[in-house]
């Protein structure tokens, strides 16, 4: 399993290189944030992916308790992972011009986006409660 994680970060890693045109100083800035930013990005995708199974083992007989807390953690998430962007967002400012930290983000936000659609075509909706 770790070899097909590190493939998908590298995989990210190309494409986003590709895609940010950057400066060789810009490089140099930009590349430790970055590896940063995504070291602590693979923690919340692990939550969430902990957050997956835990509904697929509740998915059966969902109770109203495991429905309140997967939708909290749900959330907390969400929160967790707008917190971060805040956080590194002045980090790569200083490394980037602010045009260049725009694309980033939006490569960063077409990545999840993509990431989400395919979860959300896998995982089915709660059942209705009675």
């Amino acid at each position: 399993m770790q070899i097909v994680v590190e493939k998908i970060r590298a995989d990210k890693k190309l494409f986003v290189a590709e895609n940010m045109q950057l400066s060789d100083a810009e490089a140099k800035a930009f590349w430790p944030v970055y590896q940063a930013y995504q070291d602590e990005l693979f923690l919340l995708r692990q939550r969430t992916g902990k957050l997956i199974q835990d509904y697929a083992d509740a998915y059966a007989s969902m109770s109203e308790a495991a429905a309140k807390k997967l939708l909290e953690e749900s959330l907390a998430i969400e929160e967790a992972g707008l917190k971060l962007r805040q956080a590194y967002l002045p980090k790569f400012r200083k490394a980037l011009p602010e045009v260049k930290v725009a694309r980033y983000f939006q490569i960063e936000n077409k990545i999840q986006a993509a990431l989400y659609y395919g979860l959300a075509a896998e995982i089915p909706l709660v059942k209705s409660g009675k």
